[in-house]
C-alpha cells in the first residue's frame, strides 16, 4: 500500500475540521468516501490515525506524524503547480484566524495599519472558534491565530510540538444593555438583577460554548435570540431585544442605544487575548502582522 495525494488531502481536511462529516462537506465527497480514504491510509501506515470522541475525531500520535510529513508533500506539490503555471509563490501572504469578538476592533484596526505600512502584503482572515483555529494552525491552513482564554491560562492544546503563544491583551467582560433599560441607570448591576432577564446568546456547536451569557449565572437563562455575530448581538441590544455580555475592547464599536455596565459583587471576568503560531522561524510577513496586533492591543489596553 502507498500513501496517495488524495488520501493526504483527506487526512489534512479531517484533522482541520475535526470530523469526517465536515471534511466530506468541505471536499465535496461523501462521508463514506472520506472513511474509505482514511481506512486506506491507516492500512498503509499500519496504525490508527484518528481517535473517535463524542464531539468528532482527533489525530493519534501516528496521525500527527503522517500529517506533519504529508503537509510538506502537499505544500511542495502546490509550489510546483504554481511554478509550472508561471504564477508567483505565496510570498507576502499571511492567513490570520481570530475568535468572533476580535474582528470588529482589534483585527480591523490592525489590518488597516498593515495596509498603510505594508501595502504589498496579502492578508486573508477567518473567524472561528478557538478549537477550530488551533486545528487550522496544526494543519497549515492558518499562519496566525488570535485566541481568547480564561484563567488559569493553560497551553492552547496538548499536541506536539507546543504552539508559540504570545499574550497581547488582558480584557474584561462587561454587560451590554439597552440605554432605555433600568439596568443602564448605574455603572454596575448585581447578579440578582440579572435574574429573569432576556439574553442574546450564540448558538452552541460541537466545540463552541454558548457565548453572551454571564458566566455562572444561577438557573437557566432565558435566551430569546441567538447569533454568532457580535455586531448583530449589539444591534439587537440597541433594539431592546435583550442583553448580552461583551468584551470591553468593543466599547468603541458600540452602536447608538447601547450602554456597557459592570457586574458588581462577583470577581471580575477577565479574558486574555493571545496570538498563536506554530513553532519555528516566522516569515517577515507574519512578523509584520504580529507587530501591528501588538501595537493595537497596547492602545486598547490604555
Amino acid at each position: 500500500m502507498e500513501f496517495t495525494l488524495t488520501g493526504l488531502r483527506v487526512l489534512r481536511e479531517v484533522a482541520e475540521r475535526g470530523s469526517f462529516t465536515a471534511a466530506a462537506d468541505a471536499l465535496g465527497y461523501t462521508q463514506s468516501a472520506v472513511s474509505r480514504q482514511v481506512a486506506a491510509l491507516e492500512q498503509a501506515a499500519g496504525s490508527r490515525l484518528f481517535d473517535r470522541h463524542s464531539g468528532g475525531v482527533r489525530p493519534t500520535s501516528a496521525g500527527h506524524t503522517l500529517l506533519r510529513h504529508g503537509l510538506v508533500a502537499l505544500d511542495a506539490l502546490a509550489s510546483a503547480e504554481r511554478e509550472l503555471r508561471g504564477t508567483t509563490d505565496d510570498v507576502g501572504r499571511v492567513r490570520l484566524g481570530f475568535f468572533p469578538s476580535a474582528g470588529a476592533v482589534l483585527v480591523a484596526r490592525s489590518l488597516a495599519a498593515v495596509r498603510r505600512e505594508h501595502p504589498h502584503l496579502r492578508i486573508t482572515t477567518r473567524e472561528a472558534s478557538t478549537p477550530s483555529l488551533l486545528r487550522a494552525l496544526r494543519t497549515g491552513a492558518l499562519d496566525l491565530a488570535l485566541v481568547s482564554s480564561r484563567p488559569p491560562h493553560r497551553a492552547p492544546d496538548t499536541d506536539d510540538p507546543p504552539l508559540q503563544v504570545e499574550p497581547l491583551l488582558e480584557d474584561r467582560l462587561a454587560l451590554a444593555v439597552p440605554e432605555t433599560s433600568r439596568l443602564a441607570g448605574s455603572p454596575g448591576v448585581t447578579v440578582d438583577q440579572l435574574a429573569g432577564q432576556t439574553w442574546i446568546g450564540s448558538p452552541a456547536g460541537i466545540d463552541e460554548p454558548v457565548l453572551g451569557i454571564w458566566p455562572g449565572l444561577a438557573g437557566r437563562p432565558r435566551i430569546r435570540h441567538a447569533t454568532r455575530d457580535w455586531m448583530t448581538k449589539l444591534s439587537l441590544v440597541a433594539a431592546g431585544a435583550g442583553i448580552t455580555t461583551v468584551p470591553s475592547t468593543l466599547r468603541s464599536a458600540l452602536p447608538p442605544g447601547v450602554r456597557l455596565v459592570a457586574v458588581d459583587g462577583v470577581p471580575e471576568e477577565r479574558r486574555r487575548i493571545s496570538v498563536v503560531r506554530l513553532p519555528g522561524p516566522a516569515t517577515a510577513s507574519a512578523d509584520a502582522v504580529v507587530h501591528e496586533l501588538r501595537r493595537q492591543a497596547a492602545e486598547l489596553a490604555e
